[in-house]
């Protein structure tokens, strides 16, 4: 290894993972990306233990990009996660109202505070390895989120063999009528 110079170098410090939980976060910016019918919205945790942690994480390295994101689509499917969407929001900020209609302009979100439950799942990485991540299972008001009411999922794992089906067991498949 050729000789490199630690001495200007601020040591990395033991970086503690957000857990899955519910948490009161603070929309950083949101922007439409209407040719894919979805709101990019970026946020961070407000309050608690964990409160700035993604705005500390991409400052210690801003290679990997904001963390906390969440990508929340407006398309005739998904109006009923859009609506709640809207609504904990709207409950969130007394005297706001973000309704994607008339009051649909998301630059307007930059600011607002959102509950939000995250739960983890894993994936397996580019490099074959399992891994974990956090994802928004829910969105909740702040109210809900402070006084504890709402459920984190047991973490999703990875039960489906290489082929990408669930074996489910004990079967044979000479019975099958298409065999």
């Amino acid at each position: 290894m050729k000789p490199i110079d630690l001495s200007n170098v601020q040591e990395a410090g033991n970086s503690t993972r957000l857990p899955a939980g519910g948490y009161v976060c603070k929309i950083i910016s949101a922007e439409d990306v209407a040719d894919r019918a979805y709101i990019l919205v970026q946020y961070d945790i407000e309050e608690g233990d964990f409160a700035h942690y993604y705005e500390e994480r991409f400052r210690a390295n801003p290679t990997w990009g904001w963390g906390g994101k969440l990508y929340k689509s407006y398309k005739q499917t998904a109006l009923p996660m859009f609506k709640r969407f809207c609504s904990c929001v709207t409950k969130s900020n007394p005297g706001y109202l973000f309704d994607g209609n008339t009051n649909a302009d998301e630059k307007t979100l930059t600011g607002k505070l959102i509950g939000m439950v995250l739960g983890e799942e894993e994936y397996t990485g580019n490099d074959g390895t399992i891994r974990t991540r956090l994802y928004c299972v829910t969105e909740k008001s702040v109210e809900d989120i402070r006084a504890g009411k709402f459920k984190v999922p047991e973490k999703k794992t990875l039960a489906t063999t290489s082929s990408g089906f669930t074996d489910l067991g004990g079967g044979n498949d000479s019975d099958l009528p298409f065999s």
